[in-house]
């Protein structure tokens, strides 16, 4: 009885631990741009969104931004590729954030879903004019 105990105990830390992890697959929102918003008025949203949360957003050419977030000592870059129908957030490469094999750490994602989120919000309610 004390082995199956302790075998039970030991399964459930096990199983615990697992469920603690810090890391997840790479988020790459790919996401359709339903309302009627000209390149430029796409292209500020994104600069504006990305800038408002902490990211060093540049021009990277037509249909291109790229973005940089420096979160203490974690640095996150992306590149944000859009057209007048949709756009998406790409992951370029990282510092410290422990990315490996298609898997990151669960903040880079967060990061990445709150800028899509602001960039939505501001196409859908016209900020971007």
């Amino acid at each position: 009885m004390k082995f199956t105990s302790k075998l039970l105990i030991g399964l459930v830390c096990i199983l615990s631990l697992a469920g603690c992890s810090r890391t997840e697959s790479v988020l790459t929102p790919h996401t359709t741009i339903t309302t009627h918003n000209s390149e430029d008025q796409i292209k500020t949203a994104i600069m504006s969104a990305g800038l408002n949360r902490g990211w060093i957003m540049t021009d990277g050419g037509p249909g291109v931004i790229n973005g940089r977030l420096n979160n203490r000592d974690h640095v996150a870059n992306i590149r944000v590729n859009y057209t007048q129908n949709s756009y998406t957030i790409n992951y370029v490469s990282s510092t410290n954030l422990m990315a490996e094999k298609g898997e990151i750490h669960r903040g880079y994602n967060h990061w990445v879903n709150n800028l899509d989120n602001d960039i939505q919000i501001r196409l859908a309610s016209g900020a971007a004019k």
